[in-house]
């Protein structure tokens, strides 16, 4: 069997090239185009302090897809270009692998609906790291017991969009199973605007954006005389790399939309 060819999109961003440096060390995958608005011309072999592989980076999406004509294309772009590059993506019938987050209902049903017309899976996970998966899992578990809860995500001080996908998809999975209540005090109030959080069904939800975070998230369960944390902490983007090589493994197999890295884990 002969290795998957990818395209990395967003290929010169932070979480680009650490995706991009993980892939292109698998024997079993081959880059074959790179694209992103910034670094045009490199080679995206030594942008990511590797030998060159002789992949230049390039501005246009659609140009590099008729070009080289990956099986699979990686994006970790930014939430107002994602849908454009996974419909140009879906047109040429290229597979998707997205980690770009701010996808809401809306937008999924698109990607749904184009994996239909085109016949082109898509996997969109709004995190990669393997413990985050499990701390989600073990959050939707905890919630049946204690169901009043609190979430609190931090991440770098770049992130555009807030409450991060990964805090969404926890309080959607923990509502599942949760009565939908108000928390806290009847007769509470805000002195300063916004310092409960975000309300989603009743639980409340914080983004912390600091330099210095990559992703971090503590999903806090209280009850009579006890608090329960749950924590995971991705230290560097290096923690999403097994999750990345895993959907890009199997999208080719898949059919349709998957959402969330536990449906193949």
């Amino acid at each position: 069997m002969g290795r998957i060819t990818f395209l990395m999109n967003g290929a010169a961003g932070k979480m680009g090239r650490a995706m991009a440096t993980g892939l292109m060390q698998e024997d079993d995958l081959q880059i074959v185009g790179a694209v992103d608005i910034k670094c045009a011309g490199q080679d995206i072999g030594s942008l990511c302090g590797m030998d060159a592989v002789g992949v230049k980076i390039e501005e246009n999406l659609t140009m590099v897809l008729e070009k080289t004509k990956p099986q699979v294309m990686v994006d970790f772009t930014n939430p107002q270009a994602v849908m454009k590059n996974i419909r140009t993506a879906m047109e040429h019938k290229v597979a998707v692998v997205v980690g770009t987050t701010g996808l809401g209902e809306a937008e999924l049903q698109e990607i749904d609906n184009l994996t239909k017309i085109w016949q082109t899976p898509a996997f969109v996970a709004p995190n990669f790291a393997l413990g985050a998966v499990l701390m989600m899992q073990f959050a939707e578990i905890a919630a049946r017991y204690m169901p009043h809860v609190e979430v609190i995500e931090k991440h770098h001080d770049q992130k555009i969009d807030a409450p991060s996908g990964t805090a969404i998809s926890t309080l959607e999975r923990i509502a599942q199973g949760r009565k939908v209540f108000t928390q806290g005090a009847p007769n509470e109030f805000e002195k300063i605007n916004g310092s409960r959080g975000g309300d989603f069904q009743g639980m409340r939800v914080h983004s912390v954006r600091l330099p210095g975070f990559v992703a971090s998230q503590d999903v806090i369960f209280g009850d009579t005389g006890q608090t329960l944390t749950i924590s995971h902490n991705s230290i560097s983007r290096d923690s999403f790399v097994p999750g990345v090589l895993l959907a890009v493994r199997k999208v080719l197999g898949l059919q349709g939309l998957t959402y969330g890295l536990e449906k193949i884990m």
